[in-house]
């Protein structure tokens, strides 16, 4: 890790931390701390509620309705990994093997889910295969109120990641290990599980635990696509303290999901340390496909990434376009304007203040390893959970729209904390240190080299950080009012009402919230030209996008 110079008001790391530490400690630990207590004693109630009855800490597995919904969430969350891998491994062995034209784009355009919110995936998925989808239509079925949109919604979002993390992870794979396997004999296939498969599987690994802890703590998607049947625990905590006010039952539940997350990204920790400073190898080179079978596996593999990962979003672009010009008229409406008024003001504000949190976060922690660690820790809890114990520990201010921002901010500033920790350690000491013997001071080398060289981690980790902020869900619906309304609720909000118009409305608004989050995507992955024209390559989703919709 280079060694950054920076003025003197910015070496003390100590000062830098303070800001991000509070806001930690306000807006997420002691949030978390008081669930925690609520959860372990199992009953709570706010000022001026009804009291609620006391449940144990055991309640929701001796209950038979909470336990189908805990099995539930992990059973759906493990069958999405499985599929995942399945499908997710051959996708990444051609992506990383065959060199075609377009190649660079498909890998561009996996970063497509990840800028994409949760509520508009979900409609996407209706849009496919609900009750007036493009393909069940077509096809004759309707897989609503059945398993298989909320597995496909989880797809959409995840089966790009771990195609991602198997294409850096087939690039590490040392091509002299397999040449020397190959010419002792060993067939493509025995040379993959002997020699490719023990150097990807810490990497495939590590996406897996990122796959199920988005499944398993996802709330904008079971909202959605599984009914009343297949709805998972986060749902169930939301639907416990917004209608039924049964607080003492949602905070064990709550806890109970924090002790299976952590679990989980625990895990995941343990996976990250073994990848940790990877042994520089001469990766195998990519060859242009040579016959009928190496064409139809390309074609297969990116066959399977439209079906998935592209069609619902080109399904929602129909429905939105069939739905008529009535239809958009309705976003001329007062309502309409003034949620996405709210919409962009909200999102500019969290991105103004997760910005600062980020860029003092990534200098504080430049030499501290437990306080980079840090930033991950709004990684690890659902949205859900964080409103939750907002609204617990500060009843009070759950109708204020600071706390609304804070929340807002907090979730988001990670994604710049990381980018631009990545930014650092990849700066080039030797610039630096040629500044500093021109006789720059550290303060304007500070602010005429070492920021601009941040810029491109700064810009991109601020696009994560928008995209976040504008299809944030779960937070809105604790602890918004209602003239507070964004995009997001008020599309949950037409998919409540009944009728053809309703849903045709909420597909229009999920069309205008998905042109906004490709602005956001436009910034994370479109090329841009430095002063001297060299070309900024694309950066991996596995390190900072498969977070956002955790």
């Amino acid at each position: 890790m280079s060694s950054v110079v920076l003025p003197g008001w910015l070496r003390r790391s100590v000062w830098l931390g303070l800001l991000p530490a509070a806001a930690l400690l306000v807006l997420l630990i002691a949030p978390l701390g008081r669930l925690v207590l609520a959860g372990w004693a199992g009953d709570v109630s706010l000022p001026g509620a009804a009291a609620t009855e006391a449940w144990s800490l055991w309640s929701p597995w001796q209950d038979d309705y909470l336990r189908w919904r805990v099995l539930w969430s992990l059973a759906q969350a493990g069958i999405t990994c499985v599929l995942a891998l399945a499908l997710g491994l051959p996708l990444a062995w051609v992506l990383a093997r065959f060199e075609f034209a377009g190649r660079t784009l498909v890998l561009r355009l996996l970063m497509l889910p990840f800028v994409v919110p949760t509520l508009v995936a979900a409609l996407g998925v209706l849009a496919l295969w609900g009750p007036r989808g493009v393909l069940s239509g077509w096809l004759g079925v309707n897989l609503q109120n059945t398993p298989w949109l909320l597995l496909y919604g989880n797809l959409f979002f995840n089966l790009c990641l771990v195609v991602r993390a198997g294409v850096d992870a087939l690039g590490q794979v040392n091509a002299r290990q397999v040449a020397a396997a190959r010419s002792l004999g060993a067939t493509p296939w025995r040379a993959f599980w002997r020699v490719e498969w023990p150097s990807i599987a810490p990497w495939l690994m590590s996406s897996l635990c990122l796959v199920f802890l988005y499944c398993f703590a996802g709330f904008g998607l079971a909202l959605v696509l599984g009914g009343q049947r297949y709805a998972t625990v986060e749902v169930e905590i939301y639907t416990l303290v917004a209608h039924e006010l049964q607080l003492g039952q949602a905070s064990v539940l709550a806890l109970w999901m924090l002790l299976l997350t952590g679990t989980v990204a625990l895990v995941y920790a343990l996976l990250e340390k073994r990848l940790a400073a990877p042994g520089r190898v001469e990766p195998i080179a990519r060859r242009a496909p040579h016959g009928t079978a190496q064409w139809l596996a390309v074609l297969a593999a990116l066959g399977v990434l439209f079906v998935i990962c592209a069609l619902p979003v080109l399904a929602i672009v129909w429905r939105a376009l069939d739905a008529g010009w009535a239809t958009w008229a309705t976003v001329l409406d007062a309502e309409v304007r003034a949620a996405l008024w709210n919409t962009l003001r909200f999102s500019a504000l969290a991105l103004a203040m997760a910005t600062l949190l980020g860029v003092l976060h990534a200098l504080a922690a430049e030499r501290s390893v437990p306080w980079r660690a840090a930033a991950f820790l709004p990684f690890v809890v659902s949205p859900v959970t964080v409103a939750f114990g907002l609204l617990l520990l500060y009843p009070s201010w759950t109708a204020s729209l600071p706390l609304l921002l804070a929340a807002y901010a907090v979730l988001a500033y990670p994604f710049v904390a990381k980018s631009l920790s990545a930014g650092l350690d990849s700066l080039p000491p030797h610039v630096l240190h040629a500044a500093r013997t021109l006789g720059a001071s550290p303060q304007r080398t500070f602010w005429r080299v070492t920021l601009p060289l941040l810029r491109p981690a700064l810009r991109r980790g601020m696009a994560f950080a928008a995209a976040t902020a504008l299809g944030e869900f779960a937070v809105t619906l604790f602890l918004s009012r209602p003239e507070w309304a964004t995009l997001t609720t008020l599309i949950y909000q037409r998919l409540g009402h009944p009728g053809a118009s309703s849903l045709d409305q909420a597909m229009v608004l999920a069309c205008l919230l998905m042109l906004l989050a490709l602005l956001a995507f436009l910034l994370i992955e479109w090329p841009v030209a430095d002063r001297h024209d060299r070309r900024r390559l694309p950066t991996s989703a596995v390190a900072v996008g498969a977070f956002l919709h955790a």
